[in-house]
């Protein structure tokens, strides 16, 4: 058998604000995942997100450590609209989270944005730019 992509795990020191954050993307956790050590909600195409706690990790990997200076994980949030990824990425910053990368026309044709995560991943909105003639 062929290894096959199945989940992207996110360990978190605030497991309430990370929820919160992915909730505002539309990924569905139920609302009493909160206080959980380990929660998971299932995405579009069957791959799972997990969340885990820094204390759920350490209670298996005792020297465990956040990943110091590397780029981390990226994970891609699909807009029906450029107008949508401006809409979400000023939600999200008016909701206290840090922009990365304010949205822009990139150059391989679509409206973008990038802005962290309560533990300071990565979080990219994206829509295909309409096609000029």
């Amino acid at each position: 058998m062929t290894p096959s992509f199945a989940v992207v795990g996110i360990v978190t020191a605030d497991m309430a604000e990370s929820l919160a954050f992915y909730r505002r993307l539309g990924v569905a956790v139920p609302a009493d995942s909160d206080t959980a050590p380990h929660v998971e909600a299932e995405l579009p195409g069957g791959v799972r997100l997990l969340w885990d706690t820094v204390a759920t990790v350490r209670s298996f990997d005792p020297d465990w450590t956040p990943p110091q200076g590397g780029p981390g994980i990226s994970l891609g949030f699909a807009c029906d609209s450029p107008a949508e990824v401006d809409r979400v990425y000023s939600e999200l910053v008016r909701a206290g989270h840090k922009g990365h990368k304010e949205p822009w026309d990139a150059f391989w044709g679509q409206r973008y944005a990038v802005v962290l995560d309560p533990d300071g991943n990565g979080v990219d909105l994206f829509a295909p730019q309409p096609a000029t003639e």
